[in-house]
């Protein structure tokens, strides 16, 4: 099993966490770590020396996925059955790459699995969301009225499902992305379209698409020390809003037919099963 993470000029202790976090999984896979740098110089290279980590300084910065698809492309050649997407800020317990491989083994026809996200303080994030309609990612930021923000949540952060059982979720955050290769063989890396920010939705998208579920697993838990950067940074906030015109130009703005039968088809499912 591989694992990637995409630096640039992180804050070392939070990320030496995350590192050990997967070099210290209690599980008979073979595991290897690539550190992809997007940092404009080599600071961190000297982080962490060991020979199952490998860094890459890549200081063009092509983005969050076009990063993680040097490394993916590496896991190719090491024939590696599963590949992790880890943010730098994500850590978790020794059970926890267990748990998901003996999960994804069971499930053949799940291409990407994510567990229960908390906050370093034990509060839940949510972090399933079905496919974004425009308002979603672009009306809802801007919208003055709370309680109508509110009610919206409800539904597009799927609050309403409690978020305790296992289930079919059709957008999971790009923090934790718990990947299949064959099904990346399949449907293809990340869009490097996306410089960053909804790449992990396409990607969702595109595996749903190709006849795998994605699947929230809340039976393990990580922590991760989430900041909402694109609110507190206008580059950020722009990069977001190219993100979005890019993701709606490519599946459709106002009227997506494939959004409405993926969110509903699931929806159904949740229902079903409550």
């Amino acid at each position: 099993m591989t694992a990637s993470i995409v630096l640039y000029n992180n804050d070392r202790k939070i990320l030496l966490e995350s590192i050990n976090s997967f070099l210290n999984s209690d599980t008979k896979e073979s595991l290897y770590l690539y550190l992809i740098d997007n940092s404009p110089t080599d600071e961190l290279k000297d982080l962490i020396v060991h020979p199952k980590v490998e860094y890459i300084s890549n200081p063009s910065n092509p983005g969050f996925g076009a990063a993680h698809n040097i490394a993916i492309k590496n896991a190719l050649k090491l024939d590696s059955r599963y590949h992790l997407v880890l943010n730098p800020d994500v850590y978790f317990e020794t059970t926890t790459i267990d748990l998901l491989l003996n999960f994804m083994n069971d499930q053949p026809n799940v291409g990407n699995v994510m567990p229960k996200v908390l906050y370093p303080d034990g509060n839940l994030q949510y972090l399933c969301k079905f496919l974004p309609t425009p308002y979603d990612w672009i009306g809802r930021r801007f919208n003055p009225f709370k309680k109508m923000v509110e009610k919206r949540n409800d539904y597009f952060e799927m609050r309403f499902t409690g978020y305790n059982k296992v289930m079919d979720v059709p957008y999971l955050s790009g923090c934790f992305m718990f990947l299949r290769v064959d099904a990346l063989k399949k449907i293809g890396f990340f869009d490097e379209g996306i410089f960053m920010y909804g790449e992990e939705t396409d990607l969702c998208r595109r595996l749903i698409d190709g006849g795998y579920r994605t699947v929230f697993y809340p039976k393990t838990i990580i922590y991760h020390h989430f900041e909402k950067g694109s609110h507190k940074s206008f580059r950020l906030t722009k990069i977001g809003m190219q993100s979005a015109i890019y993701y709606f130009n490519k599946w459709g703005w106002f009227f997506d037919k494939r959004r409405k039968q993926i969110n509903s088809q699931i929806l159904r499912k949740i229902n079903e099963n409550e």
